[in-house]
């Protein structure tokens, strides 16, 4: 057909036909997909289609095998779709007034509800109803059980096919009788069908029609009719919702705990017997629950919905417990799948299940595992800053449990089969900079990211691992960290014994040139990567030169001409001193591309417009990181000089406050002459605004922090003098030279001669006032001994 459809349609296809008749299964079953695929294909005009294949289609479809009656039946519907209304009024609509009938075999009849469930979308509304509902009727009340569930779930397409009124005239009706039918499969199907038509009924008929058979559908389901326990589960998220508008405060609880109810299904104990004599249930029982369970799981975000986010944590949160805790890894699979949504659901109360995130990410299970990590990123960026309105301490708190839970899931899913499952894990995350800190990410995943690319023997997790580290490494905050890492990727890596090592240097250097600047590229890895050209290993050789062409793009003409000469080079002797065919042919071809090739300028041009912009962008993140830590650094400096100048404020006060004392006790015991206590009293506060004066001085110079230790020396000595001088003072004379030669020795510095100055007339001025004290205690003694 896609060579000669015209041949093919006048001599293969009257051989097709008659083989057709007698055929087996198999080549009924090809038949049937070769004609779907020269639709699909559109091989031939739609006209000439339905000259040629529809008959044949329509012929094959009662197959006495259900198998090839299906597969013919797939082929009639997709045929339905595109051909044109007069068409199918003629070779399928009015055949299939006779095909229904009560006189015809089952399958005609089944496959006759399946063909007007499509044709319903097909013609108008009043066609529909004179033709179509006739049928649809008659078929609905058929004598087999498998017929009316057929049917019955064929209403769905109809009711969207003739609109809401003749819905609620024809199809509601159909649907209540079949909903009390005796079958449980048609009860089913009834019940199904009215959950998806919701929509398309009023708030009449959901209050007086459709809750009243939810409701009983509900109550029979744990009694009568468990065949629907399944599906009510199924379903029940979407139920509620859809009839959130019409329900009393008393039925939207009587729903709820429904809802909890079966969430907890068969695990639920009293008296220390299992609930329902579970004890005796069978394996299908058993597994019929595990369902429900999962099911439960499947609609808890939609029940969110149903109960409002903000009343999560009081009315859902229970149940979130036991479905994340669930005894059955399908239950915890559906809610990891499902854990994205809800997280987005709750928004800022999203810190409510920080634990349950915790304990799905160490799940025994890796099919959990490989759920959640899905939307990691989404989940850890909503965990971190999804609760502005409950303060940042919840969030700061739950970020130290975050980190092991990481770390334990990377390492489960390394030590496992599954490297699937590990290289997801990996890829995902290098969304960690944007959650916790440059130094946390440094201690606890990078150095573990370069293990995994030096000893996994999985190449994708080895990639995974190394475009991880590449993120890591870019965000890094530390130029000293950066230059550790930069240093065992070369050593490790690129210098390294393995062949296998040095591949993965240049694997990684593909990241490098694709997250960093083209500049970052240069300076640090452009030439260890020139020099794998000399590497003993053809297949490292040759991978280089794969390479060469995009190591030549990070070049800028004319500040990396040095680089170039560099390359060119290295292309040279690869040329003349290359003894393998195959590199050697590759290293040709590479020379052609690298000749074709247009080196950027420092300027901006046309062509490269976006590029550069691009990697302009890149150098000026760089760039920012630099500065940010640059300004780190000095924050931290000037906390350290505030912390020292606050210790020894501190320290100067329990002196002072020591000296207070003394001086309290030489005053008690001297004769009362107040003029040498005010004396010191003015003395003392000359000196403490000596020493503030001295304080600024040196904020006020920070040229001259790299000699912080001279000036702080000097400070202290001329504080401590000033100190002891009045402490002595009130009780002996003060004559010590050699403390003042040492002060003026220690205070000599260039940097601060004016304090220094300032400490030595005021030692001086000390010693006078102490001389001038001793001398009036002297004559007071005196007059003493001559009185007595």
């Amino acid at each position: 057909m896609r060579q000669n459809p015209a041949e093919t349609l006048r001599r293969v296809l009257p051989k097709i036909r008659e083989v057709l008749h007698v055929a087996g299964v198999e080549m009924q079953l090809t038949a049937a997909v070769s004609f779907l695929t020269v639709l699909q294909e559109e091989s031939v005009s739609i006209h000439t289609y339905s000259h040629s294949f529809l008959h044949i289609i329509l012929q094959h479809l009662e197959h006495r095998d259900a198998g090839v009656s299906n597969a013919w039946l797939e082929t009639l519907l997709a045929v339905i779709e595109a051909l044109p209304k007069e068409t199918i009024r003629h070779e399928i609509l009015n055949p299939l007034v006779s095909k229904a009938q009560l006189s015809q075999t089952l399958q005609s009849r089944l496959v006759s509800c399946k063909i007007m469930g499509k044709l319903a979308n097909k013609f108008e509304a009043h066609i529909i109803k004179r033709e179509i509902l006739p049928l649809v009727k008659s078929l609905c009340q058929d004598v087999e059980y498998e017929v009316r569930t057929c049917m019955c779930r064929q209403l769905e397409h109809i009711a969207r096919g003739i609109g809401t009124e003749l819905t609620k005239t024809v199809v509601l009706p159909e649907l209540v009788e079949l909903a009390r039918d005796e079958g449980s499969s048609v009860r089913l199907a009834a019940f199904e069908t009215l959950v998806n038509l919701l929509d398309m009924f009023d708030a009449d008929d959901r209050s007086q029609t459709v809750l009243p058979l939810v409701k009983s559908f509900c109550e029979k389901s744990f009694k009568a009719d468990e065949s629907i326990l399944l599906s009510l589960s199924f379903h029940l998220g979407k139920l509620c919702n859809g009839l959130y508008g019409i329900f009393t405060p008393e039925q939207h609880l009587r729903f709820l705990e429904f809802y909890k109810k079966l969430s907890t299904l068969g695990l639920q104990q009293e008296n220390g017997h299992n609930d329902n004599q579970l004890q005796l249930q069978t394996l299908e029982q058993e597994k019929k629950y595990i369902s429900v369970r999962k099911n439960c799981a499947y609609n808890f975000p939609a029940m969110i919905v149903f109960v409002d986010p903000k009343n999560f944590h009081l009315e859902l949160y229970s149940i979130f417990f036991c479905l994340c805790h669930d005894p059955e890894v399908p239950v915890r699979y559906t809610m990891a799948i499902s854990f994205y949504e809800v997280a987005k659901l709750l928004n800022s109360g999203v810190y409510t299940i920080h634990k349950e995130l915790v304990t799905l990410l160490q799940d025994e299970s890796l099919e959990v595992l490989d759920a959640l990590v899905g939307h990691l990123p989404e989940i850890l960026e909503l965990m971190t800053n999804g609760g502005e309105n409950n303060g940042s301490e919840s969030k700061l708190l739950s970020i130290p449990d975050l980190i092991p839970a990481l770390t334990t899931a990377e390492q489960r899913a390394a030590t496992s089969l599954k490297w699937r499952t590990h290289e997801k894990l990996l890829q995902k995350y290098a969304c960690l900079p944007h959650i916790i800190s440059s130094d946390q990410i440094y201690y606890r995943f990078l150095h573990r990211m370069l293990t995994i690319i030096l000893t996994n023997n999985v190449l994708p997790v080895q990639k995974a691992a190394a475009r991880t580290l590449c993120v890591y490494l870019r965000y890094n905050r530390k130029q000293e960290q950066r230059h550790e890492v930069i240093q065992k990727l070369i050593e490790q890596l690129g210098q390294g014994k393995s062949y296998w090592n040095r591949l993965r240097f240049l694997d990684t250097c593909e990241f490098i040139m694709e997250l960093f600047s083209k500049s970052f590229f240069c300076k640090y890895f452009f030439l260890p990567v020139l020099e794998l050209t000399h590497d003993p290993v053809a297949n490292v050789r040759m991978k280089l030169c794969y390479l060469l062409p995009k190591v030549k793009s990070t070049l800028k003409i004319p500040t990396d001409k040095h680089l170039l000469q560099q390359l060119e080079l290295c292309i040279r002797k690869l040329l003349c001193q290359e003894k393998d065919k195959d590199v050697l042919t590759i290293v040709k071809r590479t020379v052609l591309e690298l000749d074709r090739m247009e080196i950027s300028v420092d300027a901006f041009q046309k062509r490269f417009y976006e590029n550069d912009l691009l990697d302009q962008e890149k150098e000026r993140q760089e760039h920012l990181l630099l500065e940010m830590e640059q300004l780190e650094k000095e924050k931290q400096q000037n906390e350290g000089r505030s912390t020292n100048i606050n210790d020894k404020m501190f320290e100067k006060k329990r002196r002072d406050s020591k000296t207070s004392s003394v001086l309290t006790k030489s005053i008690t015991l001297s004769v009362p002459g107040s003029s040498s206590g005010t004396s010191a009293g003015k003395e003392e506060k000359k000196s403490k605004l000596v020493r503030s004066q001295s304080f600024n001085t040196q904020a006020l110079h920070p040229k001259y922090s790299n000699i912080d230790k001279c000036p702080n020396k000097s400070s202290a000595t001329g504080y401590t003098s000033s100190v002891s001088g009045m402490g002595k003072s009130c009780m002996l004379s003060f004559s010590d030279d050699s403390f003042r030669t040492h002060c003026t020795g220690n205070s000599g510095n260039a940097a601060f001669p004016s304090s220094s100055s300032r400490n030595l007339f005021n030692s001086a001025d000390q010693k006078n006032n102490g001389n001038k004290e001793s001398q009036s205690r002297k004559m007071s003694i005196k007059n003493r001994k001559s009185n007595s």
